[in-house]
Order: C-alpha cells, then sequence, then structure tokens
C-alpha cells in the first residue's frame, strides 16, 4: 500500500541478525526490512528516524560491506541539501537501533558529488588485474611542433589544436597501454574518463569506448620517434599502419606522411 523508491537489498551472513536478506527503501523515510526469502514475505523492522535521518533528508540508500569484517555502511544521498552521499554505519543491518551518523570530517568522497550508485568489492586478483589495466597514468598535454603555442585538444568531441585552452583539461589526456593491445597507446581524455580520441573515415572524435574490436583497433595507435625531430613524437595507426595522426587546417585528422610540411603536422611533443 505504500509506494517505495531506490530500494536495495543486500544478503547477510549467518549470525548477523535474524535475516538473510536486508533492503533499504525510500518511501517517507529510510525503510528497512528482513526476509529469508527475495520472493517471500518482508517485515518492517522501522527506519532511521531515530538517528536523526527522514526521508524529506536523504534518499537512495547504497550499501558496502567493509572487506574482511561484518561490518557495513549505508550511504544516503543527502538531495535536500545537495550534499551526496553520506555514509552510516551498522554491524547489524536489521537493527535500525545499531546504525551510526558520522562526522563529516572522518569520510571522503572524492571531489565528485556521488549520488544512486552501487560498489562493487573486488577480490585481490581482480584488483591486481584492473591496477595492471589502468594504472595511475599522469594527465599529459601534446603540443604541435610546427605551432608550438598550440596544443591537441578536445571541443564538442572534435578534436583539433589550439593555442590557450580554457578549460585546461580539455588538452589533458592519458597515454593508456593501447585498447589494441601491447605495444600501442590510446589517449584516453582526462574530463571525459572513458572517452578516447578515435578516428573514423580519417577524422578524428572524442568518443565513448563501446567495448568492440573495431573501436580498440581506431583508437590505439604506436608511438614513434617523431617524423619532424626524433625526440618529439609521431603517432602511428594500428589498423592503418600507413596513416600517422596529424593536424590539417588545425583539426586532428588520418594521413599518410610524404611531405616535409606533413611530417611537421604529425609531430608533437607529449609534455605534463
Amino acid at each position: 500500500t505504500q509506494n517505495i523508491i531506490d530500494t536495495q537489498i543486500i544478503e547477510v551472513p549467518s549470525g548477523v541478525g535474524n535475516f538473510r536478506y536486508v533492503r533499504a527503501s525510500g518511501d517517507g523515510q529510510i525503510t528497512l526490512e528482513g526476509s529469508n526469502s527475495i520472493l517471500g514475505t518482508w517485515t518492517n523492522l522501522g527506519n532511521l528516524s531515530g538517528i536523526g535521518l527522514t526521508g524529506s533528508q536523504v534518499e537512495g540508500p547504497m550499501w558496502m560491506k567493509f572487506n574482511g569484517t561484518d561490518k557495513w555502511a549505508l550511504y544516503l544521498d543527502q538531495y535536500a541539501s545537495g550534499g551526496g552521499y553520506m555514509p552510516v554505519l551498522t554491524t547489524d543491518p536489521s537493527n535500525p537501533a545499531a546504525y551510526q551518523k558520522q562526522a563529516s570530517r572522518s569520510y571522503n568522497m572524492g571531489g565528485t558529488k556521488k549520488r544512486h550508485g552501487w560498489i562493487l568489492n573486488l577480490t585481490a586478483a581482480e584488483e591486481s588485474r584492473v591496477l595492471a589495466r589502468w594504472p595511475n597514468t599522469p594527465a599529459q598535454r601534446h603540443q604541435s611542433f610546427n605551432f608550438q603555442d598550440r596544443y591537441v585538444r578536445h571541443t564538442n568531441f572534435d578534436v583539433r589544436i589550439d593555442p590557450n585552452v580554457n578549460p585546461l583539461d580539455d588538452s589533458r589526456f592519458r597515454l593508456r597501454t593501447g585498447l589494441a593491445g601491447s605495444g600501442t597507446v590510446s589517449f584516453e581524455s582526462v574530463n571525459f574518463p572513458g572517452y578516447f580520441l578515435r578516428h573514423s573515415n580519417f577524422d578524428f572524435q572524442l568518443v565513448y569506448n563501446d567495448g568492440s574490436s573495431q573501436f580498440a583497433q581506431d583508437a590505439a595507435f604506436r608511438q614513434v620517434a617523431g617524423l619532424a625531430d626524433s625526440t618529439w613524437s609521431s603517432f602511428q595507426s594500428y589498423n592503418h599502419p600507413d596513416h600517422y595522426i596529424r593536424h590539417y587546417a588545425y583539426e586532428l585528422r588520418l594521413d599518410p606522411i610524404t611531405t616535409a610540411t606533413a611530417r611537421g603536422d604529425a609531430t608533437f611533443r607529449v609534455t605534463s
């Protein structure tokens, strides 16, 4: 009879509380319910108004179990104040009286506001694979050889070289291990994570990685000695190895390089 939103369910280990499953929902409060079957009967356990958190203040509950201990955080979106997530901690998700608010100085949600999410636990092996694939690669800029006041940048998802780039992050990319594999590099945007420089019909755009083999090939390049200056760099296409990244009329494109002008256009300094 009561409309609910933002429901999330967790499975609780044996010996913790009286129910196998606990769900948190928004229904005017942050209501907790327990059940021993996902499709069975749910028992209303209470809500978090006892610790001063009501549905007029918070919504979007998100569970997270700490590794190695029977302790949970229930993250709540402070939508009324625009504050994003805050965690409340408990050792028994089924007991509303066991939840404890945390001082804001005791947690850090990072520089961007988090809302309505989910946290996935990783095994040590999974963590190692993730860190190997996406290391903490520094953000770098790519300076034009023959127009040295200009840098590669994206604008409205098009790619060109410009001076005085604002915001600066439009011209900053992470040189990731190439999406097509070892020996290649791919350019991931700093301010649009998951978006990479990709050629399509030999034109360049900033595009979200769709995970396809075609995308991986179009977004992968071999970094070689600069065609106009060996102390700089040039970038050879993975799937069109006779073509290189170059600018033409300040727009980035993929071309075969046959002239001295084109060699200058295809040469860049990778710099912080």
